[in-house]
């Protein structure tokens, strides 16, 4: 049995938890104190001797037979591995276009990488002949012009959130980990911990930089505003949560709150707690049965239909349930609360109780202190080491609590005999709060008034076991959204899909019996606008992939 403290520090936000966060390790300074050799005197005075400059990051083609191709031909998922004639590290935005162009000029398939965290083959194809690799392209900066937070697409988070911090004292509600990018996170309407007190990060986003390609095959780079009168407005909201990859290139964003006034940048995005209080609590695989595991899931779905109001006052709260397969040892909750808010440990006992009572299994809280936020941003209960792992995960919203005989399906499915791998997880992360006080077409986010993202996956090394993984998760899957076409249609209780966990398997009429197209489960109603945008933008569908927007007919 894994040692609870071991599970609850190994598991990410993506279930990916196949070990510990690897430790720091400190770099040796030179003493201040050694006097210089005389030898090594300079013969001018010091301050005559300029530095020389450091050089941007110079781009590069790399192809096969270069040492980095087969590192950056393929993302993190080892599923899928792409033949790309070559991958283009691009370091401006003029760069991205002569990049789009000369790719368009040959007639060759084009893809776009920040981070690497696709869930699905949309950048690992062999149908695509280019990948334009974002990732050096990721500088945080205020932009006076605008007034806003400048984020180019290859920043990950945790560099977003350390400098946007440390530089002006604010932060966007983005996603837990830190390595994933700006660039396909923020276009599929991101959240994390902080969401359900400020929103999707979508909800503060003024501005986004796209190169896109007309119906003439000539690219070039369009800036779009929230701005009512913007005549490129259509643009921007297309990218507040249809997912990467379907317009153009995303170069930049351009972040402010909205109602925001002046010209101080600390005052233009939302202040972070100081500190929060964090907590993991688990609970031994051996003292549940299926009676004690359905009460503690349906608690914790109870829990947050009753307490996912914008004005909550547990909208300072976010918490993370994590079934991971009972060969770790224990099921894991992880949670955060802002320290500052009133009451907050009062709360965090109230949460704790509500979501143990009646369960009848033993728990154990494992941590519980307090820590400054920018290092919580970075606290293993909800972060985790990328996978290098072959994976697959499926998602669904959740307006209302889980039904007991979704809960039987998953335990029944956890515990099965014939089934037995550490990989196999499912995830329930809270939402809703004031990423429910916005309407639902204000962004191509549609899914406005769920409680709980839920997400079941499982990670696996060999190649040979495909069959056998991918036929677990996606038999649990469909058991569990049986009465809807093994699907979660929007209904009463469920909202459909989430983007950012892209599923292919939703366009499978096999899998997805409920006559319910992939596209209403993704986009809901705001799909018919986004393929107008996609006509306007993208006349030529070169930005496409499995679940891209596709024109209309």
């Amino acid at each position: 049995m894994t040692p609870p403290s071991s599970a609850a520090r190994g598991l990410s936000r993506r279930g990916l938890f196949t070990g510990a966060a690897a430790a720091g390790t400190a770099a040796a300074l030179p003493s201040l104190l050694a006097p210089a050799p005389a030898a090594a005197a300079p013969k001018a005075p010091a301050a005559t001797t300029a530095a020389k400059p450091v050089a941007a990051f110079p781009g590069a083609v790399v192809k096969p037979g270069d040492g980095r191709y087969p590192t950056l031909s393929r993302g993190n998922n080892h599923r899928f591995v792409g033949e790309p004639e070559y991958i283009r590290l691009v370091n401006s935005t003029a760069d991205v276009v002569q990049a789009v162009q000369e790719a368009v000029d040959a007639g060759k398939r084009i893809a776009v990488r920040s981070g690497g965290h696709c869930y699905e083959n949309f950048v690992d194809d062999r149908a695509v002949k280019v990948v334009i690799d974002l990732s050096e392209f990721n500088t945080v900066a205020f932009d006076q012009q605008r007034g806003a937070f400048s984020v180019e697409a290859g920043a990950m988070l945790g560099e977003v959130y350390e400098r946007l911090y440390k530089g002006w004292g604010v932060t966007v509600p983005g996603g837990n980990c830190p390595t994933v990018c700006a660039g396909g996170h923020v276009a599929g309407g991101g959240y994390g911990s902080l969401s359900r007190k400020h929103g999707l990060i979508v909800d503060h986003l003024q501005a986004v930089e796209v190169v896109v390609v007309d119906a003439s095959g000539k690219a070039r780079a369009v800036i779009a505003t929230n701005a009512p009168r913007d005549p490129n407005r259509e643009l921007w909201w297309a990218h507040t949560g249809a997912g990467g990859g379907t317009f153009g290139v995303v170069t930049r964003y351009w972040f402010r709150s909205p109602g925001a006034s002046g010209s101080d940048p600390a005052k233009l995005l939302p202040q972070p707690p100081s500190e929060v209080w964090i907590h993991n609590v688990v609970w031994p695989w051996s003292a549940l049965d299926e009676n004690s595991f359905g009460r503690l899931v349906r608690n914790y779905g109870a829990w947050h239909e009753r307490n996912s109001g914008p004005d909550s006052p547990y909208r300072d709260l976010f918490s993370q349930l994590k079934l991971i397969h009972p060969s770790n040892g224990v099921v894991v909750m992880s949670t955060q609360i802002d320290a500052g808010a009133p009451n907050a440990e009062k709360l965090l006992d109230s949460f704790l109780a509500a979501v143990t009572d009646g369960v009848g299994a033993p728990h154990t809280v494992t941590e519980r202190h307090r820590l400054p936020w920018l290092q919580a941003t970075r606290w293993t209960g909800f972060t985790g080491p990328d996978s290098t792992q072959r994976f697959k995960g499926k998602p669904a919203y959740f307006r209302k609590n889980f039904t007991e005989a979704q809960t039987r399906t998953m335990y029944r499915h956890l515990t099965r005999e014939d089934f037995k791998s550490s990989g196999a997880f499912m995830t329930l992360a809270s939402i809703g709060g004031q990423g429910n006080a916005v309407a639902p077409d204000a962004t191509a986010v549609a899914q406005r008034d769920s409680v709980i993202k839920f997400q079941c996956g499982v990670l696996w090394t060999d190649a040979a076991e495909d069959a056998r993984q991918l036929e677990w998760v996606r038999g649990l899957y469909r058991e569990m959204f049986s009465a809807t076409g093994g699907v979660p249609v929007p209904n009463e209780q469920t909202d459909g899909l989430f983007i950012n966990y892209a599923d292919v398997d939703a366009r499978d009429p096999e899998l997805n019996t409920s006559s319910v197209p992939w596209s209403t489960l993704y986009f809901k109603g705001n799909y018919p606008r986004l393929q107008r945008a996609k006509a306007a933008w993208d006349p030529k569908n070169l930005f496409r992939h499995t679940l891209s927007i596709e024109p209309p007919k």
